[in-house]
């Protein structure tokens, strides 16, 4: 096939320069056409790359819909809120100061150039890629705002992740000033160190579409807002003994697993940033099955441990599936995306409980997917990176020795400090200012009501 494709390049060179001898107006021609083909090639990436964003946003409508019904009733209004507002507070910090800080040219620690999406970048009509201001985004030919774009609701994810994790008790203002800072500063100063120049992808750390970057970032972000918040009044009684707090609408739960799961198309394939037919098939077949591996492994799992297949734990398992899915899934095989789910629907299970036990509260078991799930699939791709995907990354199990999982296991630990302690430091100047949590009195009477005046169902008192 390779000899095949060598000889119809011979024939099209060859073809060129007959037609150059011919006259000036065919080889004008030929030119012209090369142009056009240039031309279509960007347009047809660019159109992938922003559908692609597109279902990324969306993801959002998952989000507020499974973390309001994983939550009690009288704070519904409060939660969708939160996952409406930080969409436009992480636009406006993005469009600030995030996009330069993780994708200007700069240093190894962060960028300093293109603020405002200001300054050069590649050619996206000629694909000449040449040193702008955004170097780190050369190697993708769409035009400088369909880059944005799809960064932008990369960075909105993240600060989404937190939502969840501070549910029932947090100050709807003080999240949207923390959101605006963590996707300002500290979702996009990691991000350089991985995708945008920095020292972490400079030495070989990989996370193709955001296991780290995106996901663990926002689970290191929201424990440490649970930290700083503390556990939801009644959640634990005196002597130390749980009590389960179950969400109310458990439609709204699977409604918003299925969001995310379609939206993970986006997420995953949408990646390449480049219509690449090959691999944008072959990522959303590992990014489905790690999903479907997940939802078994967790409804096997639940049933064990608890007697019963829990539905939420389903939903949550394959969110752990995309989640932990999301790094390898450019350099695995069908079956070591499956193998990876099933690990990841296990962990959902076993982190949940877990976390509850020490009196981490959180409501929707943000931490549990986005966090642990998201360390475990960025250290998979270090065991399961597959020769055949790509010759160059080879992970443990496949014969590739332990270099390229010391360098995942070296990039998790410097992310998650640098996220966990400027998270843990910037939740407490926001509570210094303006305090981070409502009055006990607003707590128990819902959030909906005392933060926002409303009620989610009008007439209905619920719990």
């Amino acid at each position: 096939m390779r000899r095949r494709g060598l000889y119809i390049a011979a024939a099209l060179v060859f073809a060129v320069g007959v037609l150059s001898f011919t006259g000036s107006g065919w080889a004008q021609d030929v030119k012209a056409m090369a142009k056009s083909l240039a031309d279509l090639r960007v347009a047809a990436d660019t159109v992938w790359v922003m559908v692609a964003g597109f279902l990324v946003f969306f993801m959002h409508a998952g989000f507020a819909m499974l973390e309001s019904g994983l939550c009690r009733a009288k704070n519904t209004v409060a939660i969708l809120y939160k996952n409406f507002g930080v969409v436009a507070v992480s636009s406006l910090a993005f469009w600030i100061l995030g996009f330069a800080l993780m994708f200007g040219d700069g240093s190894s620690i962060l960028g300093t150039n293109g603020f405002f999406i200001s300054g050069a970048d590649n050619s996206p009509a000629t694909g000449d890629a040449y040193k702008g201001v955004f170097s780190s985004l050369n190697w993708t030919g769409i035009p400088l705002y369909a880059k944005f774009f799809f960064q932008l609701v990369f960075a909105a994810t993240a600060a989404t992740i937190v939502s969840g994790c501070v549910a029932e008790r947090i100050k709807f203002s003080s999240f949207m000033i923390f959101s605006f800072l963590l996707v300002a500063i500290i979702y996009p100063i990691q991000g350089h160190w991985i995708w945008g120049g920095g020292w972490l992808g400079g030495m070989g750390f990989l996370d193709f579409a955001g296991s780290t970057v995106v996901h663990s970032v926002g689970g290191w972000a929201g424990l440490a807002g649970i930290i700083v918040l503390g556990p939801r009044l009644g959640k634990y009684t005196s002597d130390g003994r749980m009590q389960a707090m179950p969400g109310h609408n458990m439609p709204l739960v699977t409604l918003g697993g299925f969001i995310l799961w379609l939206g993970w198309f986006g997420f995953n394939p949408g990646s390449t940033m480049a219509a690449d037919a090959g691999s944008i098939a072959r990522i959303a077949v590992t990014t489905n099955l790690a999903a479907a591996a997940g939802v078994v492994a967790s409804s096997i799992t639940s049933r064990t441990m608890f007697g019963k297949a829990d539905l939420s734990m389903s939903v949550n398992g394959a969110l752990a599936g995309l989640v932990a899915i999301t790094a390898p899934c450019a350099n695995v095989t069908p079956l070591g995306a499956v193998i990876i789910g099933l690990i990841a629907g296990f962990i959902v299970c076993v982190a949940i409980p877990f976390l509850d036990k020490i009196k981490i509260d959180d409501p929707v078991g943000a931490v549990s997917v986005h966090l642990v799930c998201g360390i475990f699939g960025t250290l998979a791709l270090g065991l399961f990176a597959a020769p055949s995907i790509d010759d160059g990354v080879v992970g443990l199990f496949y014969g590739g020795g332990a270099g390229l999982f010391i360098k995942q296991l070296v990039g998790v630990v410097a992310v998650g400090v640098f996220t966990f302690v400027l998270s843990f430091v910037l939740w407490h100047v926001v509570k210094g200012l303006m305090g981070v949590r409502v009055s006990a009195e607003d707590e128990l009477a819902g959030l909906d009501l005392s933060e926002h005046g409303m009620e989610a169902y009008a007439g209905e008192r619920l719990g």
